[in-house]
């Protein structure tokens, strides 16, 4: 018996083995095809959770040292400061909630690298408790087997990763797990013993049946190829081979490009770090503007516009804004480009660029573009630190605009600035219209338009984007066939919409904030930005304000900060006075329904979201105290459950009288003797059973009890009484199971 027991123990380990090596040939290819770094801290979490589940440890005990070791690779691979210093606990936890907020809002590309590597733990965890219920549990492991060899064999044919050998070692990994396990469900189907003669018997021709497989395959000659090579063909499709005016093409990778005239398809994201900045706070970064819409994209109006060269530290000779008197915060930044662009990303408000190296600058006045002006022999712009002005934008002066009539709108501007081609679908303008008829300045009609891009018609999507035909407007299509599209769709189509009802605005690309990696030595937070982060919006002109930039990309949020100087009778209702300056008086019982109605259309995950992280980051001791005693409570509970839970069952059962009720507690009395450790084998009847428990306690209470049970399994019903004159040798059962 013992025998027996070891040698399940050693095939069990072996399962584990090639489980674990099964689950390596999923991590092998990710050091080579993506930036995941310390490979080798994920690889140790899996064998530590595949040993713990072998020794059957328990599971509190289990998941802390799991836990302890993600808490201590996190401190290793992000942080700097001791293990044992509470400090950069509490950033990881801030970390978390943050995260969690940008997950919530759908911003998956600004999730931080600590987070995603939790995440990816929980995933390994997650991989590592499924693979033990497939072997243990279940028996049954092909179905992994093939999604892995499946897996594989894709990488090896569409990326650089060279996965012959990968193959050959999930083949023998998989028909190895694979024989064991029938090897299990036949002792289980036929109730057999494992001696280790049986055991060897089956296994030696299983390793012999494999090795010789690989022999032979390696071997034997290989037929040439029936059929012509299909993967060229597929992959001719991933290329970035558009033809001008058809209307397809091909998937591209985001990031900035130069050609922007023909618009849509789909995009791979490319997570290439291009730009590292030091910012006080989040904000975009600018590259350049485009003016001239063609219906299928932006283009340049003049390809060699005038340029103004300034030096380093001279004020930028352009300025945006026309409110001498608008409110600013001063601020720098440092910027360090990762790819050597000859032009430099800057922020709203420019005012000085400052670098180590001391070459000069010229900016394109047409696309609003800086580049460096005396690069010589140098590859590209170093890194270089911006001041600048971030302004508030003052609401009153958007609102004092009603139309074209104020002396900067010049002709020659609104030329400019409300460009459409003579093509346009009309239905494009019929819609501006409809939004903002009932609008009485610029700003309303602006955010109107901003606005109606959050319905829920409109679907942010970087892969299922359409291009339009060649008799097919690129804003026309996306408005009212497909309503689904990246920045460059909504930015677009924000622009073109406004200029339609003779409002100027611009199309602007450049950059996001980035990823937030934390906060530096000086205090600054620390973006990291990738191809990933590569956007487009929009810019409004005002005239009493200047160019304001929106945010109609479902999924984003403006960064620019707004001043609401408004005059109101009511400070509090500001935000009514901008939806609808003069809102009619109501009678007095619409005035009672308004706050039922404001509190229904009002409510906000988001906002939601936000309450809660800061209750919970208040009062957080708390409730990390009742988490530990409701814990150590239910550990307690668990490990002294044979002190308590038969006085439990006693009072549960004592006051029952029906006969229905004697078929429950018989099943109650099994699972309390199988807790005590009197367990029932598979292949003992209840009979044999019932002799075994009264051997051990020295009675005939199990045997009686059992008698009574199996009459009501034959007979499917119970004489009257049954449960009363049976009540007691339960109850005395049930007692002696106290440890």
């Amino acid at each position: 018996m013992n025998g027996g027991k070891l040698q399940s123990n050693i095939l069990n380990m072996w399962l584990y083995i090639c489980g674990f090596l099964l689950l390596w040939e999923w991590l092998r290819p990710l050091k080579q095809l993506t930036d995941t770094a310390n490979l080798t801290v994920f690889i140790i979490f899996l064998v530590i959770s595949l040993v713990l589940a072998y020794f059957k440890v328990n599971i509190f005990v289990r998941n802390g040292i799991k836990l302890l070791y993600v808490l201590y690779t996190i401190n290793l691979l992000y942080f700097e400061d001791s293990f044992f210093k509470l400090k950069w606990f509490f950033y990881v936890t801030d970390s978390v909630i943050e995260n969690m907020r940008a997950v919530f809002q759908g911003s998956w590309v600004s999730l931080t690298d600590d987070f995603r590597s939790i995440l990816f733990f929980i995933l390994l965890g997650l991989m590592a408790y499924l693979l033990r219920y497939w072997l243990i549990s279940r028996r049954q492991i092909f179905v992994f087997f093939f999604m892995t060899l499946l897996y594989i064999t894709v990488l090896d044919t569409f990326t650089p990763y060279e996965a012959e050998f990968a193959i050959v070692r999930t083949i023998v990994i998989g028909f190895a797990l694979m024989g064991i396990l029938t090897f299990y469900r036949i002792l289980d189907r036929e109730n057999l013993q494992m001696p280790a003669a049986f055991a060897r018997k089956w296994l030696i021709p299983l390793v012999g049946m494999v090795c010789v497989s690989i022999i032979i395959g390696y071997a034997a000659p290989k037929a040439s190829p029936i059929w012509p090579d299909p993967v060229p063909y597929i992959k001719s499709y991933s290329q970035d081979n558009r033809e001008d005016g058809n209307g397809s093409g091909g998937i591209r990778k985001v990031g900035y490009g130069m050609d922007d005239s023909t618009l849509g398809g789909p995009f791979m994201p490319d997570d290439t770090v291009v730009y590292e900045t030091e910012v006080d706070h989040r904000q975009y970064w600018k590259v350049e503007t485009k003016d001239v819409y063609t219906g299928k994209g932006w283009v340049i109006a003049e390809e060699n516009g005038e340029k103004i060269a300034f030096a380093q530290g001279e004020e930028f000779p352009i300025s945006n804004y026309t409110d001498e008197e608008m409110t600013v915060d001063e601020r720098t930044a440092t910027i360090r480009p990762f790819l050597q662009y000859p032009h430099i990303i800057y922020p709203l408000g420019l005012k000085v660029v400052e670098n180590d190296i001391g070459h000069s600058y010229e900016v394109d006045l047409s696309l609003e573009k800086i580049s460096g002006a005396d690069l010589g022999n140098l590859p590209g712009i170093g890194q270089y630190t911006v001041e600048y002005e971030s302004p508030r934008f003052s609401i009153r002066g958007m609102m004092s605009t009603v139309d074209q009539n104020h002396p900067l709108l010049t002709e020659d501007f609104l030329a400019r600035y409300t460009q459409l081609p003579d093509e346009l679908p009309e239905r494009v303008r019929d819609l501006a219209l409809e939004l903002t008829q009932d609008k009485e300045n610029w700003y309303e009609k602006a955010k109107a338009i901003e606005d109606y891009f959050g319905r829920v018609d409109f679907q942010y999507d970087q892969k299922d984007v359409a291009v339009p035909g060649r008799n097919e407007d690129y804003v026309d299509q996306f408005l009212f066939e497909t309503q689904k599209g990246y920045c460059d769709n909504f930015s677009t189509s924000m622009v073109v919409m406004l200029r339609s009802i003779g409002i100027p605005a611009r199309w602007v690309k450049g950059y996001t904030e980035g990823d937030f990696r934390g906060m530096t030595d000086s205090g600054k937070r620390l973006y990291v930005i990738t191809n990933n982060n590569a956007h487009s919006w929009v810019e409004v002109f005002f005239p009493e304000v200047g160019w304001v930039p929106f945010e109609p990309t479902k999924g984003f949020s403006n960064n620019a900060q707004f001043t609401f100087d408004l005059d109101s009778e009511q400070p509090g209702q500001q935000d009514d006075v901008l939806e609808a300056p003069e809102a009619p008086e109501v009678d007095k019982p619409e005035e009672t329904d308004a706050p039922e109605q404001s509190a229904q259309t009002s409510f906000s995950w988001k906002d939601t979201f936000d309450k809660t992280t800061q209750f919970l980051r208040t009062n957080w001791l708390w409730f990390a105290a009742a988490i530990a005693v409701l814990t150590l409570t239910t550990y307690i509970l668990y490990k002294t459950r044979l002190k308590w839970l038969p006085y439990f069952l006693i009072f549960r059962y004592r006051r029952r009288k029906n006969d229905e009720d004697f078929p429950e507690a018989y099943i109650a009395l099994l699972t309390q003797l199988n807790r005590y450790g009197l367990k029932r084998n598979q292949e003992q009847t209840l009979r044999e059973y019932a002799r075994y428990v009264d051997h051990y306690f020295s009675s005939g209470e199990m045997s009686a009890l059992t008698s009574t049970y199996e009459q009501y399994l034959y007979k499917g019903k119970l004489q009257e009484g049954s449960w009363e004159n049976t009540k007691e040798l339960w109850e005395n059962l049930i007692k002696k199971t106290i440890a």
